[in-house]
């Protein structure tokens, strides 16, 4: 990249507690590709599910503050999380779209002087990656390829479903993270599960359901000749890890992938 890039940056809950090292990654790759994450100060959970109650309002307000953070500090918006991304961009459409969750958010908001009409573009790190700094140049900064590993990518449904909202990538056909796996010198392994719901959500009510559901997509990958699987929704990754039974399939959080194909890994745990 010829130009340093600022993005605001929303790391989300599971990547400022459990999975410190994951946001890490993320932020000393984005320093070796030459783009800066700067985190939105305050920032508050985004819920981990948008609410599909129409007259929903107050669970929304944490995602427009941190929209309107960005909008203020004249940067997109970047998330490494699926269900972030997922919340952020459906709450972003409805400021663009919805005039009744315009009118209640706004009236709400307007005591901390914000007033925001869905301004701000929401930007998966994938998608800078592909968009921004370019899959060739990717594949320039590559240290330690991963050289004749199969990789099985994982994408479940928060990164590509409602298709019509997020528009991030074919539903049905997605390429993207396949497109990410070739960069870092990978092999993809395309397989029929990888962007079936894992089921994670449905535990809440009976544990079989993600068991069930996790045995199929590991057995599915690993039926392909997957050596492992890659995601970037923090919330897979726990569920197919923890569910994995007898599976032999590790399940990676990309930005640990990049991390190590850009030699920047060993900095980042030292």
């Amino acid at each position: 990249m010829d130009n340093n890039i600022t993005y605001s940056y929303f790391p989300g809950c599971t990547l400022k507690n459990k999975a410190k090292d994951l946001d890490m990654y993320a932020r000393k790759s984005a320093e070796a590709l030459g783009f800066t994450l700067e985190e939105i100060p305050d920032w508050q959970c985004c819920g981990g599910t948008y609410p599909l109650a129409k007259d929903e309002i107050a669970t929304k307000l944490s995602s427009v503050r941190a929209l309107a953070s960005a909008k203020s500090s004249g940067h997109d918006l970047v998330t490494l999380c699926s269900a972030c991304y997922n919340v952020l961009k459906q709450v972003n459409d409805d400021m663009q779209n919805d005039e009744n969750v315009i009118l209640k958010v706004n009236n709400y908001l307007k005591h901390d002087d914000i007033e925001y009409h869905g301004e701000t573009k929401i930007v998966h790190y994938l998608e800078a990656l592909r968009d921004v700094v370019g899959w060739d140049k990717l594949k320039q900064a590559v240290k330690n390829p991963f050289k004749g590993k199969k990789i099985g990518a994982y994408y479940g449904c928060l990164l590509l479903r409602p298709g019509k909202v997020l528009q991030f990538d074919d539903p049905e056909n997605p390429q993207i993270i396949e497109d990410f796996i070739k960069a870092i010198g990978g092999t993809p392994v395309i397989y029929a599960q990888r962007n079936e719901c894992c089921g994670a959500y449905a535990g809440f009510e009976d544990e079989s359901i993600p068991q069930k559901r996790a045995a199929t997509i590991l057995a599915n990958a690993e039926d392909m000749g997957a050596d492992f699987l890659v995601t970037s929704c923090p919330l897979c990754r726990y569920n197919l890890i923890k569910n994995k039974g007898d599976s032999k399939l590790d399940v990676i959080y990309f930005t640990e992938l990049l991390a190590e194909a850009l030699g920047v890994k060993e900095a980042c745990n030292a």
